[in-house]
Formats: structure tokens, sequence, C-alpha cells
């Protein structure tokens, strides 16, 4: 019997296919009917779609993107002629994973110059986003986020803390974020699938709080015409959080002191005790050592509530997180009101770091926002400020705008660290300047580093 050999060589690729194929980008490109003409390599390994699929196909059909319809980059070239370049979003690949990719696109022309399609290079950022995500780690717990020493301190011992069942105090100024500290707690607990319930003490009279507290049965004063569960009872499984205990009343301190003992109570009018499931966190801007000492607030109270105690710094003593928490109240008011503000100008934050901010971070957003809303659109700049701040700053002339400078600095060698995914030799050549006036840079303004350098998956120096 004679075999047959046939010789199967593969088709030869020219030179442009061939440097497609070689990237590390996806590229595609569709004809004017939407429909996918070439899918390279690259494509193939970040969607997970196989190329025989995915060719001759509508691109929707292939791509599950938050960037498809109305937000379609490629429509938005085809129309104006313009290219997109490093436009961020995400994908859906072929087994459901959420994919965040960069995407460029460009107008496809033929020899004779007509537009017969378009074509879109995607690039996969998970890796750069598994390395912000560790940076941000070391600034971030929860909802909380600083540089500050002071506040590092604090997130070192928050998650152990929030694993604890036993009581809170939380002290620190009026806008410190007090309850956001009580929020970050019930969310890293084991009881964050319980409610999480907020009460100012101080707000309400005592009669009214300690209905409100621990609840009433029908018939307890006039007016009761039902049953009416406390807050302690809405809490039950999961948190409650005690603003401004030091504003309770002796005679209602005496209540709260057999909730903390005995974790029961007795709602208004009731008969029996009701069992209180509540993790408890109290807060107050006051010295209760110095109220102890005036007999304003029961030392055996003090004593039950003081088991673990937590001291936020005021904002004047963590200056050096202004620039962050402007930079989030500003990306939080840019989404919330649909707008596009870019920033704020060295000049402004050089006058939000002379302010002494007796408001803390309340005061703080409350200023942003005056300024997000004057500014237009544009970059929030002195003008923008609230008069009283530029006149202390024109007076005291104790701002300083190197400084700010600096900050705004960093922040720019922190995007291109993240669009680089952190190679530090891409990042020097897209600032324009050598690798180790960067790392000079780096040291100098404090910026941390992930352990792998972003040259590749593998490499895990600090080069």
């Amino acid at each position: 019997m004679n075999v047959r050999t046939i010789n199967m060589k593969p088709a030869l690729l020219s030179p442009t296919e061939a440097i497609l194929e070689s990237i590390s980008d996806g590229v595609f490109t569709v004809d004017m009917e939407w429909v996918v003409t070439s899918f390279n390599r690259a494509a193939e390994e970040i969607t997970g779609v196989p190329r025989k699929e995915a060719i001759g196909k509508r691109c929707g059909e292939v791509f599950r993107s938050s960037m498809c319809g109305a937000e379609c980059s490629l429509q938005q070239t085809l129309n104006t002629g313009k290219p997109v370049i490093g436009k961020s979003g995400y994908i859906i690949s072929a087994d459901g994973s959420r994919i965040p990719i960069s995407i460029s696109t460009a107008v496809l022309r033929d020899g004779h110059g007509r537009v017969i399609g378009g074509a879109e290079t995607f690039r996969d950022l998970s890796e750069v986003e598994l390395l912000r995500q560790e940076l941000e780690g070391k600034f971030r717990v929860g909802d909380l986020s600083s540089r500050s020493p002071l506040m590092q301190r604090l997130f070192e011992i928050l998650p152990a803390i929030a694993t604890s069942p036993s009581t809170v105090l939380v002290l620190g100024e009026t806008g410190t974020g007090k309850e956001l500290v009580a929020r970050t707690l019930h969310s890293l607990s084991t009881r964050n699938q319980g409610p999480f319930i907020a009460v100012n003490c101080g707000a309400l009279p005592d009669t009214l709080l300690e209905s409100e507290l621990f609840g009433y049965r029908v018939g307890a004063f006039t007016g009761a015409t039902r049953d009416k569960p406390g807050r302690f009872a809405l809490a039950k499984g999961g948190t409650i959080f005690l603003d401004e205990i030091g504003e309770v009343s002796p005679a209602l301190q005496v209540r709260l002191l057999r909730v903390l003992q005995e974790r029961t109570y007795e709602p208004l009018g009731a008969v029996k005790s009701e069992i209180s499931d509540a993790r408890v966190i109290v807060a107050t801007n006051r010295d209760l050592t110095e109220q102890v000492r005036k007999g304003l607030f029961r030392e055996d109270l003090y004593y039950r509530v003081n088991v673990i105690r937590m001291e936020l710094p005021p904002l004047r003593r963590r200056k050096e997180d202004i620039p962050l928490l402007a930079e989030q109240f500003i990306a939080r008011f840019n989404r919330l009101q649909q707008k596009s503000v870019p920033g704020i100008s060295a000049e402004a934050l050089s006058l939000l770091m002379a302010h002494d901010w007796p408001g803390n971070i309340r005061e703080l957003e409350n200023v942003i926002e005056r300024a997000f809303i004057l500014c237009n659109e544009e970059q929030i700049a002195i003008a923008h400020l609230p008069e009283q701040l530029r006149v202390h700053g024109a007076v005291g002339m104790d701002y300083d705008v190197r400084s700010a400078h600096e900050i705004l600095d960093a922040q720019a060698i922190r995007a291109s660290l993240e669009r680089n995914g952190y190679n530090r030799l891409a990042v020097a050549r897209e600032l324009g300047i050598h690798k180790t006036t960067l790392f000079r840079r780096l040291k100098k303004l404090g910026i941390a580093l992930p352990e792998q350098d972003g040259r590749s998956k593998s490499n895990i120096s600090k080069a």
C-alpha cells in the first residue's frame, strides 16, 4: 500500500500580519457593516474567543463590553474621523470574567484612501489593576483612605478590632469621620450582613431618645397606638452606632449601662426585658475623662464603652491627606453631577494646605463642593475658593506653592505608573526624564511601588 505524503506548509504572512500576530495587544478590524474582518492572536487570548468564531460576526456579537452601544469608541472614530487613544473600560471574556482594558481606535482605509471600516487595539490591564489594588491596599481600609502615618497606625489595627465583639469608643473632633470609621468596622466584621444603625444622641431630647433607642409598647404614653421597635431591636445581628454619647443625660446613661452589662433592655411600657444582639460602637467629640471628673458622665459607663479606644487625628495633623481627599471629592462630584472637572491647581491646593480646617474633613468637602459648582468644568482655581480662605492665604502668606507643585507632581507620576503598568522605564520615557531621576523623585515624594515592576508577569524585581 502506497502512502502519499502531503507536505502542508503554513501560509506565509505579510510583514504587517506578522507584526500583528507578534504584539501583545489585541487587534481587530471591522468593515462598514460592523462585521469583524480580522482578529489577531492576542485578541483570541484576551477575550477567549477563537478567531474562526469571531471573523464574520458583527463585533457586538463577539464583544460584551462597557463601551458598546452609545459608548462605542470605534463608532465615534468613524463618525468624526478622529482616533480615540487610551480609553478605559472592560470586556466580559468567553468564560464570564470581567477584564479591564484600555482601547485605541483608528479609521481603516484602502489603497485609494477610501474609508472601508475601522481598527481597534485593546490592552489587557488585569495585571495593572492587580498592581493598583496592591498599592491602594497600603492606603485604604474599607471606605477609609489615607497616606498619613497617624492614620496608617489605625489601619493596621482596624481589621483586628472589626472581628472583635467588644464595644469600641471612637474619639475625634467634629467632622473627622467617626461614623465612617464605625461603618468600616461594621463592613469588616462578621456582622456585615446585618444592619448598621446610626443614632445621633445629641440631636434628640432625652425622652424621645429613650423611645428611639429602646422602642415602646402600645399604651406606654399618650399617642402610643401601636408597638414600635427601637434602634437596638432594629440593629439585631448587626451594629448600632451611638454618636455624641457624651450628650446623653445621667438618667439615660443608667439604661445604656444595663444594655452594655447585661445585653438586655426594656421598651417603654413593656413588662419583660428584650435581649440585645447588636455590636455597640460609640463616638464623641468630648473629653469623657473630664466629663467623668465633673460628674457629667458615669464612671462605670465610661469603663464599659472604653473597652477599645480609637482616636482620630484632626485634619490639621494629617495635611498630607488633603490632596488625596480633594481628589476623591472631585471624582465623586463628577460622577454625581456628570461633569468633567479635571482637578485643582497648585495655587488653590496650596491655600487648602495652609488652612487649619477647624471643621475637618466635612469642612474640606463643603469647600470642594462649592468650588466644584463655580469652576464650570475648568480646573479648580483660587478664585473658586471661599473668600475667607483666600483672604487668610493672602494675609498670612504661610502657604507654600512649591509643596503644592510637589503634590501635583506626585499625582502625575502615580497616574503615569498606572498607565504604564508600573514599568519604571516606560514611565521615565513618558515623563521625559532619566530612570535615575525618576527613582530620586519617587523617593523624595514617598511614592510606594508594588513588588512587581510591570515589565512582565513573571518579573518580581524591584529594579
